[in-house]
């Protein structure tokens, strides 16, 4: 029988004090569809998906300029605890969003520098935390996209019990293994995977009408400059 075969779904367990639960196999999106996203801001993804499925405001990019787009792996740990973090890092795959209910404790880091390097190695693309995080100018260094939603000197503790890959509420936001992330200057918008194409046509929709939108506003403005200038112009000579 085959490791596909013998996998088991990506259905919530029950959590016993003290385990480690995880899964082994769910569908990611294809190259294709993440490439569609990229193309994509945020804001305009919320649009398609009728305001759902953005996470709360609180959770931020920790260094400017940070985006992501991938496929969730997600990890549901008890607040102040890492342990789950460093375990899934053993289960990801290049292009993997590592996404972490953290409980939205803000008193210990659950991930610093060191396990965004580690990270970056296996081709993490990025982590949403729900939770804190610390070393910010490492994980600027190592231009690891991180969003949480506090930073704090104080480290964690590795005790666990944690969930891998399991559906995780994060930012307000249900996030099942396998779901689409985007997140931007604006927030992070999560999709269904079995919604990606549709909200991906409805998004590049919405997208292209503001752009047209935008074209219009701006020559309106660059006609506006050019009378102004032309009246300056006019009355100095």
């Amino acid at each position: 029988m085959s490791d596909a075969a013998n996998a088991q779904p990506a259905s919530t367990p029950a959590v016993q004090p003290g385990a480690a639960v995880s899964h082994t196999s769910w569908e990611r999106p294809t190259a294709e569809q993440l490439d569609r996203y990229r193309a994509l801001p945020s804001a305009n993804i919320g649009d398609a998906m009728h305001r759902l499925g953005m996470m709360d405001a609180a959770i931020k990019p920790v260094w400017t300029g940070a985006t992501i787009v991938g496929s969730a792996y997600t990890v549901w740990t008890r607040p102040g605890d890492n342990m789950g973090l460093h375990e899934a890092l053993k289960q990801v795959r290049p292009g993997d969003v590592i996404v972490v209910n953290g409980g939205g404790d803000e008193s210990r880091a659950l991930l610093g520098e060191l396990v965004a390097g580690k990270a970056k190695v296996k081709g993490v693309v990025g982590f949403v935390i729900d939770g804190a995080v610390r070393d910010a100018t490492g994980l600027a260094e190592y231009a690891m996209p991180v969003y949480a939603r506090a930073l704090t000197p104080a480290g964690p503790y590795k005790d666990g019990p944690f969930a891998l890959a399991t559906p995780v509420a994060v930012g307000g936001v249900v996030v099942n293994p396998g779901d689409i992330v985007v997140a931007d200057e604006d927030g992070v918008v999560v999709v269904p995977l079995e919604q990606a194409d549709l909200v991906a046509e409805l998004s590049e929709a919405k997208h292209a009408s503001e752009l047209a939108i935008r074209a219009n506003i701006d020559a309106d403005l660059d006609a506006l400059a050019g009378a102004s200038s032309g009246a300056a112009e006019s009355k100095a000579g």
